[in-house]
């Protein structure tokens, strides 16, 4: 492996524009597809084989009408005027109407004028009133009344029973992620324009929020700090500028390559939101790695600049192979769940992934072929003294030293920081983002607290109910439908039932249900229990069958869904990765140590993002206001990115000391001069992808929030507490231990040589005079 990339890294080295031009040719390729094909993001978290889906799969196809996405904007009222005052109320309707006639909201108006025409005829009217006689009064002391108009309440809206507020609930003709961009910011303009003219104010639900943006501030400031990192690890502007170029291509590669496809598969946002990160962290760490070593490989060998790419490539390259792979392996893993949704996931990732390494590869040795002898400047040399070369950064030989006599204090400190840190993961609950989920000064959540306080909490999440004839073809009996609305009203936690909707031929009705509780309340979860605990003597008793969906009862079958698919997922990936590191590290010890500090960090992740976002600790650090449960897909999500990236530092550090030990060094100083070695470009790589993760909790939206603090709280405590500190003071306990493995095994074993001997004894590195490197340099003309 290391006398192929050396060769690979010399090519492209010294005929870098055929490199640069091929890549240059893919870039051209994303572009383009991008300018002639639009981008078309999901922000649906469905998963099929679900309870939920199901039930909104299968009215899609009996009552295509109601398969829409839905909307809900709140009217508020000048405080100390009622919203149906005769100024405000004229406002109001010149806003509904306003809405009704956009493009792609379905006019409720018309569709009930059509059934008045048809009188006693009418199966919707007849089942309207029946639900009604069954239902009996809300339960609640806040019941609201519909908005009139010449006599007649308007479809979908309803005025609070202290008159402050209005609700419009309607339907768009198509989910909200299929429909055109900036629909639904028109939609809410429209009815702002109308509303202003009344001094209504309008709060739009969580539900109208358009894509999020992809790049915001945040994230711009997390890659200026990770340029800043490396300019101070790498001393040269030339150099630093290198991993930035790699990262950014390999974005553009990666997610603009998904974006092309997303006019054929369902692409959701926190889908390319999650590849930009992984291809911005690991694109920098992977080419700072490299860098690094080449620069090393001059400053200390007295290597040129061609050698020395070669060699780097060889080496650290094999080093990002493999790292690469076990992110790759983790990220595939999502595969083996069956969910499309985490599937898409993966594999764009996984893609940018490949990309990177791809790019570090051959881009990156092409790009030093251009820089030559630059990336070293001349200062930078000057600095470099015989005692200095080869024997790494002072302070991290200290650390180290440290590490190693004081092993026992190191690993119990180490073990004990991320137990404590644990801790409030027994107590994490998972959920769908709600309006409760956003910060209070935003529209979403002050729509939510509206609500919650005019109407009550369970208008932000009603249920939707179908009833179904058991009879194939069979219009639904006036009898079952009040059998099944009446012991629906019945249940817990129940505070109204109403007809939403009955397809043309009578057979499937939709009710809707509004519970006590708020969307994300354990009273309503258990409230979706009771409906489903009911369904089975509701058809047996009365003909009709029952399905619950909704915001809770999708929250209910996603949590569960996935809490299943964790065990699985994390066994596969850990099989896989343990057989990877296996290879690498030729260890029996190694890979297990590895993976259970990962264990350890991501425990220690799962518990800080449920005391930041669940208990409220801490919020004012990164802007946060809100507490909410955590969202359904990230623990599933994190434990995969974190695993690969973990493993990407284990390799970084471990190889280096591997690397000490193969070339003769004792377990113990092999244990510190390889820490030392990698322990700067560890940190540095460390801070940059906490930087670029932590760029995206200032995101708005709650899903990226949280994602974005879950992985960076995960490589913090990771890369600092367990790779090192727990990893270097273990091997120092383990000593020669720590490289056993049985001789049969190790004879089966293929030799991968990532820590690039077979390199040196096939190919014999040059022994250039001391001063030749700064000679070089003089004549390269480099100032820096």
């Amino acid at each position: 492996m290391s006398v192929l990339l050396y060769r690979l890294g010399r090519f492209a080295y010294g005929k870098p524009w055929y490199v640069i031009g091929g890549w240059l040719a893919v870039l051209a390729s994303v572009v383009t597809l991008l300018a002639v094909a639009p981008v078309k993001l999901s922000n649906e978290v469905r998963i099929d084989g679900t309870p939920a889906q199901k039930v909104i799969d299968d009215l899609a196809t009996s009552l295509p009408e109601a398969s829409g996405g839905q909307g809900m904007l709140l009217f508020k009222a000048p405080h100390g005027t009622r919203i149906d005052g005769e100024r405000s109320r004229t406002a109001l309707l010149a806003a509904v109407d306003a809405v009704y006639r956009h493009d792609h909201v379905v006019d409720t108006r018309k569709v009930l004028a059509q059934e008045a025409a048809k009188g006693e005829k009418s199966p919707l009217l007849r089942a309207q009133a029946t639900v009604a006689r069954a239902a009996g009064p809300q339960s609640s002391g806040r019941t609201p009344v519909p908005l009139q108009a010449d006599g007649q309440p308007v479809p979908g809206v309803v005025v609070s029973a202290d008159g402050s507020t209005a609700l419009m609930q309607f339907q768009f003709d198509e989910q909200t992620f299929e429909l055109p961009s900036g629909t639904i910011d028109n939609t809410i303009k429209a009815a702002e324009q109308r509303a202003a003219r009344g001094g209504l104010e309008v709060l739009p639900s969580a539900a109208m929020m358009e894509i999020p943006e992809i790049i915001g501030v945040g994230e711009i400031v997390g890659v200026a700090v990770a340029a800043v990192v490396l300019l101070i690890t790498l001393g040269s502007v030339v150099a630093a500028g290198l991993p930035l170029v790699i990262a950014l291509v390999g974005v553009t590669v990666g997610v603009g390559g998904a974006f092309t496809l997303s006019t054929v598969f369902e692409i959701h946002s926190l889908a390319a939101v999650l590849a930009l990160m992984l291809g911005l962290a690991v694109g920098i760490d992977y080419a700072l790695f490299i860098v690094n070593r080449e620069r090393r490989l001059i400053l200390d060998d007295g290597l040129d600049a061609h050698e020395a790419t070669g060699r780097a490539i060889g080496t650290a390259g094999s080093a990002v192979f493999f790292a690469g792979s076990t992110v790759i392996i983790a990220l595939a893993g999502l595969l083996v769940i069956r969910i499309t949704l985490l599937s898409t996931m993966a594999l764009v990732a996984a893609a940018t992934i490949a990309i990177s390494v791809l790019l570090a590869l051959t881009l990156l040795p092409a790009l030093l072929g251009l820089v030559k002898e630059r990336v070293c400047p001349t200062r930078t040399r000057r600095r470099v003294t015989p005692q200095q070369s080869g024997t790494g950064h002072g302070r991290a030989v200290r650390w180290g030293m440290r590490l190693t006599h004081h092993k026992y204090a190191a690993l119990a400190a180490a073990v004990l920081v991320p137990v404590i840190l644990a801790v409030p993961a027994a107590d994490m609950k998972l959920g769908l983002p709600s309006g409760a989920s956003y910060n209070p000064d935003t529209g979403q959540r002050r729509s939510y607290d509206l609500v919650s306080d005019a109407y009550g909490p369970g208008y932000n999440g009603p249920l939707l109910v179908a009833v179904r004839s058991t009879r194939s073809g069979a219009p639904l009996a006036p009898a079952a439908l009040a059998a099944a609305t009446s012991n629906l009203r019945a249940v817990k936690g129940a505070t109204s039932i109403s007809l939403a909707g009955m397809n043309r031929t009578g057979t499937t009705a939709i009710l809707s249900l509004v519970p006590d509780s708020g969307p994300n309340d354990d009273a309503t979860k258990d409230l979706v229990t009771a409906i489903r605990d009911r369904s089975a003597p509701i058809s047996k008793a009365h003909g009709a069958v029952i399905g619950v969906t909704g915001f809770t009862a999708l929250a209910v079958d996603v949590s569960g869904r996935l809490a299943d698919a964790l065990p699985v997922y994390l066994a596969t990936v850990l099989g896989l990765s343990l057989i990877v590191l296996l290879l690498v590290f030729r260890s029996l010890l190694v890979p297990v140590l590895a993976t259970l500090g990962f264990l350890l960090s991501i425990a220690a992740t799962f518990g800080l993002t449920t005391a930041v976002f669940q208990w409220g600790w801490l919020q004012d650090l990164i802007g946060l206001d809100a507490t909410a449960p955590v969202v359904s897909l990230l623990p599933i999500i994190v434990t995969g990115v974190l695993y690969g990236l973990a493993m990407d530092y284990q390799m970084f550090l471990v190889t280096s000391i591997r690397e000490a030990h193969v070339h003769g060094a004792t377990a113990r100083d092999a244990t510190v001069t390889g820490f030392a070695r990698a322990s700067s470009v560890v940190l540095a790589a460390a801070t940059i992808m906490v930087s670029v993760f932590a760029g995206f909790v200032f995101n708005a939206q709650p899903m990226i929030k949280q994602a974005g603090f879950a992985l960076a709280a995960g490589i913090l405590i990771d890369a600092f507490v367990i790779r090192m500190t727990l990893i270097p003071a273990t091997m120092a306990l383990a000593q020669e231990k720590a490289w056993w493995i049985p001789t049969w095994l190790d004879r089966l074993l293929p030799d991968l040589d990532v820590e690039g001997d077979k390199l040196a004894q096939k190919i014999s590195p040059p022994h250039p005079a001391a001063a030749q490197p700064r000679t070089a340099a003089r004549q390269a003309g480099t100032t820096g």
